[in-house]
């Protein structure tokens, strides 16, 4: 669902930028609480993955194709304000390296496929695990439901979009209509890998999943009237030092984004993506314009200058999933440090007793 340039008009692509910023500006703040020095490196990690699915487009429909946003993946895993940034760290690097995505859209591709899938996702997330079991099967289905419906809302938001500042005259109607049935028919396969991807998560290392901590929530015990903490279990065994087991999960789930965006990306479909589908079918793109960054050595994500396109699709996708992954622990290991050098100074800061 990437929109590219030409299809929106620039006040509106302005407007959109603006609220982009803000929501980015506003997530930087929010993440500071979410992450820690384990999640830190994972939501890094969790934005490669997405560059590297988004690469793998799956048929939908007779000429059609999809591919995963992300938003609610990444609002399960790490978090709805991380969330947020994985997904404007991923749509950044699509369309400066790849062409991917227009440049004067890209605030509106943030609110569209990181704040608004981000955010529908975390309301219906969180609204499911108030009524279903505290369990990790809730916390898989819940991820589905979730995440399927992020998509459609998405191509809504699109259409809302494009009601206010589309460069085609074209009835909305049939905007919104085409846009939402393409993309709930994506959204199952959004769901699906979603789903898998948390259930994966939570059977080795639930603790890492943000979504996953109500499984963590101490039992209560009714006592004389009012609710106690149960007794503690026995202590465990000494556990491994640290960083090792998150190292090790760090490490597998590099290794599969690796191999998703250097070998089953080439297996993907060449078919055109929802949003594609339904500006070649209803004329929206009529005016759309080349990409700033079309003459990239990586753009449409192969590799210039190598002829062979198994070996430059390849080598772009692991490219791509190494910047992405260097970019987003950067970003994510600074709001972290940032987080913890704000309570030292303010216990330098405090007036002597």
């Amino acid at each position: 669902m990437h929109v590219p340039d030409g299809f929106i008009n620039a006040p509106v692509s302005v407007a959109a930028g603006v609220a982009a910023a803000a929501a980015v500006a506003v997530s930087l703040r929010g993440a500071r609480r979410e992450l820690d020095e384990r999640t830190a490196p994972l939501a890094g990690l969790v934005a490669a993955f997405i560059f590297a699915v988004q690469m793998l487009n799956f048929p939908v429909a007779a000429g059609t194709s999809g591919h995963l946003l992300g938003g609610a993946l990444a609002a399960i895993l790490v978090g709805p304000y991380t969330g947020v940034l994985c997904v404007s760290v991923v749509l950044l690097m699509q369309g400066i390296l790849f062409a991917d995505g227009g440049l004067t859209a890209l605030g509106v591709n943030i609110t569209v496929m990181g704040v608004v899938t981000v955010v529908t996702a975390h309301l219906l997330f969180r609204g499911l695990l108030r009524v279903l079991p505290t369990t990790r099967r809730s916390v898989t289905a819940a991820g589905f439901v979730a995440a399927l419906l992020s998509v459609p809302a998405a191509a809504a938001a699109f259409t809302a979009v494009y009601a206010v500042g589309g460069t085609t005259d074209v009835p909305l109607g049939k905007v919104l209509t085409a846009m939402v049935g393409v993309h709930l028919l994506i959204g199952i396969g959004e769901a699906l890998i979603t789903a898998a991807t948390v259930g994966a998560v939570i059977a080795v290392r639930p603790d890492l999943v943000h979504g996953a901590r109500a499984l963590a929530t101490p039992l209560k015990l009714r006592v004389g009237g009012a609710l106690v903490d149960a007794p503690a279990p026995a202590p465990a065994p000494a556990a491994p030092a640290a960083g090792g087991p998150t190292k090790k999960v760090w490490v597998t789930g590099l290794a599969a984004t690796l191999v998703l965006a250097g070998f089953v990306s080439f297996y993907a479909s060449a078919d055109p993506d929802g949003l594609e589908k339904v500006a070649a079918d209803k004329g929206i793109d009529a005016k759309v314009e080349e990409h700033a960054a079309a003459g990239s050595p990586l753009a449409d994500y192969g590799v210039e200058d190598v002829d062979d396109p198994r070996l430059s699709g390849g080598l772009a996708g692991v490219i791509g999933v190494g910047v992405t992954v260097v970019a987003g622990t950067g970003v994510f290991w600074a709001v972290r440090r940032r987080t913890a050098e704000q309570p030292a100074t303010a216990a330098t800061s405090a007036p002597a007793a």
